[in-house]
């Protein structure tokens, strides 16, 4: 029973040298965060942006392929379940390896949701152009589509939740509970982009595995976060 080991074995024990370079480790990673607290976050909105002017300028050039209307919709929604899935990771990597982006969620989520519209607005203007019979066709009859745009329902109150003041509103259990929508989001955005496919290739499969290890995560009991292990090994050397 665990509340009646010795203490010799209930206790993990470091070697001096193991803990010697477990906090060199530990040193660079806090330089690390020390350098990313001095990057501006607004001149990256516009360098999120760059991948999207980039399809746009594809598509209107011709340089898009013999479907440049495709490409486009397929490259605006392969970034934004990218940009989506980046904003997950932030907190399995603090936790557990220590880097500190938590500045920057905001900022990646706030652009994964507005690819998640670009990608939205191209079907709905070059692909379907306004034939609304046929799009509320789509939003009853096809799968993927019905996935897709509960998924980007799911994001909107993210979004408009995303500054201080709602935060202030709510208050920070209420926002925390509200933005674990991110995590379903995430999970109907693998399955619109599966469904949508339908071939098991890497990029797509590579997606699903990612987001099914962050939902997993989620799930699972926590155990102790890496910044305050640091601490503790501070402390105690």
């Amino acid at each position: 029973m665990p509340g009646f080991m010795p203490a010799s074995t209930s206790r993990q024990t470091t070697s001096p040298s193991g803990q010697a370079q477990t906090l060199a480790q530990e040193g660079y990673i806090d330089t690390l965060n020390q350098a990313l607290k001095k990057v501006p976050v607004w001149p990256l909105y516009a360098l999120a942006l760059v991948p999207a002017a980039l399809l746009f300028w594809k598509a209107l050039s011709g340089a898009a392929g013999p479907d440049p209307v495709r490409t486009l919709e397929h490259g605006l929604g392969s970034d934004a379940l990218k940009f989506l899935i980046a904003s997950l990771v932030v907190t399995p990597l603090r936790e557990r390896v220590g880097i500190n982006l938590l500045r920057f969620r905001r900022m990646i989520g706030l652009t994964a949701f507005f690819y998640v519209v670009l990608h939205f607005s191209a079907w709905l203007v070059f692909d379907r152009q306004f034939a609304w019979a046929a799009i509320l066709a789509d939003l009853t009859k096809r799968t993927y589509i019905i996935v897709g745009m509960v998924g980007l329902l799911l994001l909107i109150p993210l979004a408009i939740s995303s500054n201080d003041a709602m935060v202030r509103r709510l208050g920070a259990i209420n926002w925390r509970r509200l933005h674990m929508l991110a995590y379903p989001a995430a999970a109907l955005a693998v399955g619109h982009y599966l469904w949508l496919v339908k071939t098991w290739t890497f990029e797509p499969l590579a997606y699903a595995f990612v987001v099914a290890l962050l939902l997993l995560y989620r799930l699972l009991p926590k155990v102790k976060p890496a910044a305050k292990a640091r601490t503790r090994m501070r402390a105690s050397s």
